[in-house]
């Protein structure tokens, strides 16, 4: 077994030890407390002075999907010959050995849900994974995890300049509600038969994959900056009694009390770099205070590569420096996330019977001048300083 001792312990779960414990074996945390004394066997970490909090999560990227240094070759996130693609995997295009992962692991990013890009209406399948291995189908928390839509200027500059729908915004709803009503009549077909294979519809893969959605297992994940594009998301998720989150939501802070009323998961960000598109023109670090302090849950992303995923903490802090609570900060990087993808029974805190994924800073996590000392993914320790 592993002790930490001595640390700050954020639990992220309502309770923070000034000086704590925990007790790590295997894979998993099996206690948190304020004094817990080793066994002759255990390995001891001395955290004095250090900070100890949960692995931090992204909840929207794309890490594996557009390779480092690799143009063409390593970009795996658009298939875009096709509008809709609710078939593809993004297991199917992750490559754990690129550095981005180490770069990710090391700077206390443990958790991520990465997925395709925003090319397509319907892009295809997010998951779930850890952020260290070799394998990802050893790296798999969820998968899939959600279903990734697009609204907005991506899709339609895509294929405007393919001469095809969806060239409007009309086009792009319109084909995902083309795609949701096939797959409701799909699965209608399937129940009636019964597991008769004459009374069987032919086998659509595109309508298999979107099975999941209709059942309210994963949620429609929905690429929307401007406001009219959420509204149209959430028309869309309330048309078919569907799970949404919303994500970059970054017209979000002109529309708060609406999405108070309609308490829609909203993943906020990236919010930090160029407004390169119309659309952007109101990227700004305020939208994540504004959300939360209105008593709205976020969580906050990276979108990899537009913000190398080892920069998630730097845009924890600069939410902060423009509005947004310490704390709420820090659930937005852990059980925010956790909550959100579904996940918070293994991830997103401290506490006893989850997953032991542990970062270790040396001052405040929030602190731009604070470096990670030592992190761990279930339970082993991938880095140390």
């Amino acid at each position: 077994m592993i002790l930490i001792k001595n640390g700050k312990i954020l639990t992220m779960a309502g309770k923070t030890y000034e000086s704590g414990c925990v007790l790590i074996d295997g894979s998993k945390i099996v206690d948190v407390a304020e004094n817990l004394k080793p066994s002759p066997k255990d390995e001891v970490i001395d955290a004095k002075g250090m900070v100890v909090m949960p692995g931090i999560i992204d909840a929207h990227c794309h890490l594996g999907m557009f390779e480092d240094s690799m143009g063409f070759e390593g970009d795996d996130g658009n298939e875009d010959t096709d509008p809709v693609t609710p078939h593809l995997r993004a297991i199917d295009a992750i490559n754990p050995m690129d550095r981005n992962f180490k770069e990710a692991y090391e700077a206390g990013v443990t958790t991520v849900m990465t997925g395709p890009g925003s090319a397509n209406a319907i892009g295809g399948q997010f998951a779930i994974i850890k952020t260290y291995g070799i394998r990802v189908d050893d790296m798999i928390v969820k998968a899939p995890a959600a279903m990734k839509i697009a609204f907005g200027e991506n899709p339609k500059t895509v294929y405007h300049s393919k001469n095809r729908m969806p060239s409007t915004r009309m086009g792009t709803a319109a084909l995902i509600r083309e795609a949701l009503m096939k797959a409701v009549d799909y699965k209608e077909r399937k129940e009636k038969a019964n597991g008769d294979p004459e009374k069987m519809p032919a086998f659509d893969m595109k309508m298999e994959a979107l099975l999941p959605v209709l059942r309210k297992e994963i949620p429609l994940k929905a690429h929307a900056h401007r406001a009219d594009d959420m509204f149209t998301a959430i028309r869309i998720a309330k048309e078919f009694g569907l799970k949404l989150t919303l994500d970059h939501v970054t017209e979000g802070g002109l529309i708060v009390d609406i999405l108070k009323k309609e308490n829609i998961p909203l993943i906020v960000g990236p919010s930090f770099g160029e407004r390169c598109k119309i659309e952007l023109k109101e990227l700004s670090f305020k939208t994540p205070g504004i959300l939360s302090n209105a008593g709205l849950k976020i969580a906050l992303m990276t979108d990899h590569p537009v913000i190398p995923i080892q920069h998630l903490v730097m845009s924890a802090a600069y939410a902060v420096k423009d509005g947004m609570k310490h704390e709420e900060a820090l659930k937005a990087i852990t059980i925010n996330p956790a909550e959100i993808l579904g996940v918070s029974d293994r991830l997103g805190s401290i506490e006893t019977g989850k997953d032991a994924d542990i970062a270790i800073f040396d001052g405040d996590p929030l602190d731009i001048m604070s470096r990670t000392t030592h992190v761990f993914i279930n339970g082993k320790q991938v880095y140390e300083k």
